[in-house]
């Protein structure tokens, strides 16, 4: 059996891998076309744009991993399937269950492998490029890190270290400088929201700096008047999806300290635990679909095939992603329930081929 493991894990990480370098290509080039249109804004030019694309391919890798992992699955043991080869593998005794669990052995160790580039290369390349791109279009933001970001605004530096839906932030501290830059006023917000095309401050402590020392007053809420628009801050905030687990995670916390509505991130972080359960129902649906309806089918029958079930699952689970956010469902089920229909119909498809 191991023979046999090493032989079908190879053919199927083989294919698997043709198909991801395609699409990730393929992705490249839409994502460099979309940001050509950007190209001459501010100090964003077409490196800066190559830099992009390429950065947040790994975000696409994780994202296109389950449709990948189907299509190679389906290539692989389609081409083995070609040259007789399942036939001869039958014959020798090697029951379907044996080839099954041969493939879902590899599948575990890929699935792991996306989840390394899914939460740990991805969230940061996605920050970066973010970053990158978002000082190249507005001089007005010089710094994006994981405590937030700090942005110029005339005499003042702005630090906010959390954006939320709505144009609202969190945390704010602004430092005002005179014109020889000695601070001179420090103030800290606990959130701010944007209504009338102004900043309404709340939770306001503001500290002022003289020469007799530094005397502090706490304010309620006051108006501030800052050339620092909602379509910048835009600019550099994370949507649910580009997030980790783990961000995920404390931001959800942070939102329900906060007596914020946390119902997208929730989702979001809820189909990122069950993407790897995702991955292993398309594989496992791959291999029915070889020894069933496209034993005899060529190489282009079983890419439409693969092509149209990823698609038909991806909208599948959009559908129920958005209606979980409208109608405030579980979370984890409206996450599950795709996968959960898709495993019950592909064991349906293995009881008739056995």
């Amino acid at each position: 059996m191991r023979i046999l493991d090493r032989y079908l894990g190879n053919t199927v990480a083989l294919s698997t891998l043709l198909v991801t370098l395609v699409l990730l290509a393929l992705f490249f080039f839409i994502d460099l076309a979309e940001q050509l249109g950007d190209v001459g804004k501010g100090n964003y030019g077409l490196a800066q744009a190559l830099q992009y694309a390429l950065l947040i391919q790994a975000r696409h890798f994780y994202e296109l991993f389950p449709v990948a992992a189907l299509l190679g699955t389906l290539l692989g043991l389609g081409w083995l399937a070609s040259n007789n080869e399942l036939i001869v593998i039958r014959s020798a005794g090697v029951s379907l269950a044996q080839i099954t669990l041969s493939v879902m052995k590899l599948g575990a160790v890929m699935i792991l492998a996306a989840m390394a580039v899914g939460e740990l290369l991805a969230p940061l390349s996605e920050q970066y490029a973010q970053s990158q791109r978002s000082i190249a279009l507005s001089d007005r933001i010089t710094l994006k890190t994981n405590y937030g970001f700090w942005t110029r605004d005339g005499q003042s530096f702005i630090n906010i270290r959390t954006i939320l839906p709505g144009d609202r932030l969190g945390d704010i501290s602004i430092h005002e400088f005179d014109k020889h830059y000695n601070l001179r006023v420090t103030t800290h917000a606990e959130r701010a929201h944007y209504e009338n095309n102004t900043w309404r401050l709340e939770g306001i402590v503001q500290s002022y700096i003289g020469d007799n020392g530094v005397t502090t007053r706490k304010i309620e809420s006051a108006a501030w008047e800052s050339l620092l628009s909602p379509e910048i801050i835009n600019l550099v905030a994370i949507k649910p999806d580009k997030l980790s687990v783990w961000d995920l995670y404390r931001y959800i916390g942070y939102l329900r300290d906060n007596g914020q509505s946390a119902v997208r991130y929730e989702q979001a972080f809820w189909g990122k635990l069950v993407a790897p359960v995702v991955t292993a129902v398309m594989m496992f649906l791959a291999v029915p679909f070889t020894f069933g309806a496209l034993r005899t089918a060529g190489m282009g029958q079983r890419l439409l095939i693969g092509s149209m079930v990823g698609i038909g699952f991806h909208l599948f689970n959009q559908t129920f992603t958005q209606a979980g956010v409208i109608y405030n469902l579980n979370p984890l089920l409206t996450a599950a329930l795709p996968a959960l229909l898709f495993f019950m119909v592909a064991v349906v498809l293995m009881r008739r081929v056995q």
